[in-house]
């Protein structure tokens, strides 16, 4: 499903509506390339469970938890950028995270996507038309709170964990659709 965000109020409106049809046991990759904005969407879609608390990027930590207020779901929010091998993946225990109530957002997970099993991954990549459009009266690049210019995000799910939700989060993207 393809998708376009014209702003970063609409990366994280995507994120939100993510969010609506997700559960526990979901491991959602964020793919695409530095600046890009998958933090951003993290930020996103952890407001949208209710969490208030800042969510960051877990570069250096490899992941961040956070509980979901009123509810025993966690969100963890995990960065693969720094790692080496997939040996260095399995060793955070993803699949656990999830397993015991957890919804996990991958930043970098495409790089071990074939070792992660059922997954929804979300590509996020620069609007290459957008370019030329890019910046604004000033001549400065078009910032908004951190994500210049559009984006285009992709989402694909691998197994069957979300064939059952697939037309929901058609219907929740509908509007971001291209």
């Amino acid at each position: 499903m393809l998708l376009r965000a014209d702003s970063l109020a609409s990366t994280q409106s995507i994120a939100a509506a993510l969010a609506s049809v997700s559960r526990p046991g979901d491991l959602i990759v964020l793919a695409g390339e530095i600046g890009a904005g998958k933090t951003a969407f993290a930020q996103g879609f952890g407001r949208a469970l209710g969490i208030v608390e800042a969510i960051t990027s877990p570069t250096f930590t490899l992941v961040h938890s956070y509980p979901v207020p009123n509810s025993k779901v966690t969100m963890h929010h995990a960065d693969l950028y720094r790692l080496d091998t997939t040996g260095d993946v399995d060793e955070l225990a993803l699949h656990e995270l999830a397993e015991f109530g957890g919804i996990v957002l991958v930043e970098w997970g495409d790089v071990a996507a074939a070792t992660l099993g059922d997954h929804l991954e979300v590509r996020i990549d620069h609007d290459d038309a957008d370019d030329d459009d890019a910046a604004d009266a000033d001549g400065d690049a078009d910032d908004d709170f951190g994500l210049d210019g559009s984006r285009l995000i992709t989402l694909d799910a691998t197994g069957p964990g979300w064939a059952g939700r697939w037309d929901r989060l058609a219907a929740a993207m509908e509007a971001y659709r291209c």
